[in-house]
């Protein structure tokens, strides 16, 4: 995909940075051009760090985890030493793949298509039927590694060189949220969501809650709206409501008095109540498709009490993902409609939209003067 390509789906003033209160959305032909996903898939999110998985799912050496990255399948293993590595999950044979599931248990990486095993620091070690092959050394066919960070028992990943580290893209988190504390979490359960819209009309409809009151009725009566507020930094946003005083939140737990809605750039949010966290991944997959995936850690993840805190969590969340996925879905056809190019914010409720958005610019920019 060239820059020549994407600057025709970009107006000049598409890029001028104006204050919120006169700003426009973005254009729709960044939601639906085939064209512009492509940039954003090859030139965006490989050099972004991107979740995969808790820690918890690795916890000894030899456990492994698969996850899309960008559109690239990686493996994430737990190495001989305890340390994190990742690399593509692709043999270097003939692109076979080293895992297609999560496992644990392995001494080695085998390449589920001919057999070719690699140590779990990526070191090619066995290859079968290779006698007469030439001018062969197989320290030049190891596994290639990725960049591989975890935070908080959150484990990211990044294709290429990131753009700025992990420790700097979440500062301030850990300390916001305290006396919270994520590490004591554990993986629970993994729900996917297949949505027919533009990862970015996703992120948008998250990034604000002046649509609660409209699309979620039921989470209406719980947070308390009038005191919903969003508070910007640099690579991310926080939205963040107290609970109603006479709302019901028992399937959050006992500690739920307050809600934490962080969305991190490009297409990651935390959402934090009490003592469970919500990881959500918005994976790109064409222009007009993403899925978004939700994986739920608790800090009792085995008591009974515990179980059946945690499906009730889970079954309300999924009614308002649902009322989520359509409201995005019916906005993705008015994008492609012809009729809408750009909009306008609510200063008081679209910072996070805004925020997002300017975020995007901002990238949009640096790789236009680049190229």
């Amino acid at each position: 995909m060239t820059i020549a390509t994407v600057r025709a789906l970009i107006e000049p003033h598409d890029l001028e940075r104006h204050p919120l209160a006169r700003a426009h959305t973005l254009p729709a032909q960044w939601y639906v051009a085939s064209d512009f996903y492509a940039f954003e898939l090859s030139h965006l999110f490989p050099r972004c760090w991107q979740y995969v998985g808790h820690c918890s799912q690795l916890p000894s050496p030899g456990c492994y985890l698969v996850a899309d990255v960008a559109g690239r399948s990686v493996v994430v293993v737990r190495d001989q030493g305890g340390a994190l590595r990742a690399f593509h999950n692709v043999c270097r044979h003939r692109a076979g793949p080293l895992a297609t599931r999560n496992g644990c248990g392995a001494r080695v990486l085998q390449c589920q298509y001919h057999g070719w095993t690699y140590t779990l620091e990526g070191h090619l070690r066995g290859i079968p039927h290779w006698d007469r092959v030439d001018l062969f050394d197989r320290r030049d066919y190891g596994l290639l590694p990725l960049f591989v960070e975890e935070w908080e028992g959150l484990i990211f990943v990044s294709l290429e060189q990131p753009l700025v580290s992990l420790s700097e893209l979440l500062a301030g988190i850990r300390e916001r949220i305290a006396p919270t504390d994520l590490r004591r979490l554990h993986f629970h359960t993994r729900v996917v969501y297949p949505i027919a819209c533009n990862w970015k009309a996703y992120v948008d409809n998250y990034l604000e809650g002046y649509h609660v009151p409209i699309v979620h009725p039921e989470l209406n009566k719980v947070l308390d709206y009038t005191r919903y507020v969003t508070e910007t930094y640099r690579y991310y946003s926080l939205q963040y409501s107290p609970f109603r005083a006479d709302s019901d939140t028992s399937t959050y737990g006992q500690n739920a008095h307050e809600a934490f809605y962080y969305f991190i750039f490009p297409n990651m949010m935390l959402n934090i109540v009490g003592s469970r966290l919500q990881v959500n991944l918005v994976q790109p997959l064409a222009a007009e498709r993403c899925e978004v995936i939700f994986d739920y850690c608790y800090e009792d993840v085995c008591s009974e009490a515990a179980q059946a805190q945690i499906a009730a969590d889970i079954t309300y969340s999924d009614t308002v993902q649902r009322e989520d996925g359509e409201i995005c879905e019916w906005v993705q056809r008015g994008l492609r409609s012809g009729a809408y190019r750009t909009g306008r914010y609510s200063v008081e409720r679209e910072e996070g939209v805004y925020h997002f958005h300017e975020l995007l610019r901002d990238w949009l920019r640096i790789e236009l003067a680049e190229g």
